[in-house]
């Protein structure tokens, strides 16, 4: 998710004062994963913001005067740019419980409407993430060499140095892969495991358990839009067939209209350029989506494709927040050039 011109933007907000930004600024879309009270484990809970940080990062955003709007605003805010130079949309990807037991409770209290794109295979089926479950095979699964489906060297698995090592080489070359032999690969990695043990894993973490369509039925009468987020959760590279592709599109979007109401609003899993092909935003503007959104930082300013709009991810502990986001508008250039190449 750190892309390089939102890695410019945070580095220059830790030296440029926020009130010297009060009356500059640009719409934007910021996005987080999840909210808990305490995260065990750093390494495998890297989608999820601790509570006080969370509340911080919301404290920053109303103190220095953002305007967090409803995304059903946002035709008003892409036609009228300079009328909302410090309005903000808020969104949360995947659609973790914890969305529902933490975060809505602070984002209520602090009034900032909210989105969460959902994938919608995860929804109420107990299945995990499959990025967190690669990371548990590689860090946690038991020492020896294996011999993964499309892998072309044999992985082994012994002191901390070689997991950590692998689970990053690992998890970007799943994420490189269609999505079916992904899916082949990350079976092998849940059979290293004994009968048992990865299903205990799993539930040790609460933070990556799923909401159910009734929870996130709850979430919709309180006010949050619910989007899509795909189905599950692979990016929509160039990789993907086009079948798969409008499966993530149109099949996602039809499952959310279907158990909670219309949808007209998605997110790219990873979302960064290599993750998104030409295919797949025209899969989603073809399923009728209005508007989908990236991982390429920028403003909404920037305009060009509403199929690929720019959003920032929150860090863990983005403590600049309010002189990094009017700051994002350093992207557009880099996000304009990439909608080009798209087209």
């Amino acid at each position: 998710m750190g892309l390089a011109a939102g890695r410019i933007a945070r580095e220059l907000g830790r030296w440029i004062p926020p009130a010297a930004l009060r009356r500059t600024g640009q719409p934007a879309a910021l996005f987080f994963h999840g909210v808990e009270r305490r995260t065990r484990d750093p390494q495998l809970q890297t989608n999820h913001h601790e509570v006080a940080h969370f509340r911080a990062i919301l404290s920053a955003l109303k103190q220095f005067d953002f305007d967090v709007l409803p995304l059903d605003a946002i035709d008003d805010v892409m036609a009228q740019p300079e009328k909302y130079s410090r309005s903000l949309f808020l969104m949360s990807d995947d659609g973790y419980r914890n969305t529902l037991g933490v975060a809505a409770d602070i984002l209520d209290e602090f009034r900032m409407p909210w989105t969460l794109f959902v994938s919608t295979a995860h929804i109420g089926s107990g299945l995990p993430n499959p990025v967190f479950l690669t990371w548990l095979f590689f860090l946690r699964a038991p020492r020896g060499a294996y011999r993964l489906p499309h892998f072309a060297e044999v992985v082994r698995l012994d002191g901390d140095e070689s997991r950590m090592k692998w689970a990053r080489l690992g998890s970007d070359h799943l994420r490189f892969l269609p999505a079916a032999k992904a899916e082949e690969a990350l079976a092998m990695m849940r059979s290293a495991f004994a009968p048992g043990a990865l299903e205990a894993l799993v539930e040790n973490f609460s933070s990556e358990h799923f909401l159910d369509w009734n929870e996130v039925r709850a979430l919709a009468k309180r006010g949050v839009t619910i989007g899509a987020h795909a189905d599950t959760h692979w990016p929509m590279h160039a990789a993907q067939d086009e079948e798969y592709l409008r499966q993530q599109a149109a099949g996602a979007k039809a499952v959310i209209e279907r158990e909670v109401g219309p949808c007209r609003f998605f997110a790219y899993p990873f979302g960064n350029k290599p993750d998104v092909g030409a295919k797949a935003w025209q899969a989603v503007r073809d399923a009728g989506f209005s508007h989908a959104f990236t991982t390429l930082s920028g403003s909404l300013s920037a305009g060009g494709n509403p199929w690929l709009l720019p959003r920032y991810g929150l860090g863990p502990r983005d403590n600049h927040i309010a002189s990094l986001v009017p700051l994002l508008f350093a992207g557009n250039a880099r996000l304009r050039s990439w909608q080009a190449s798209l087209a």
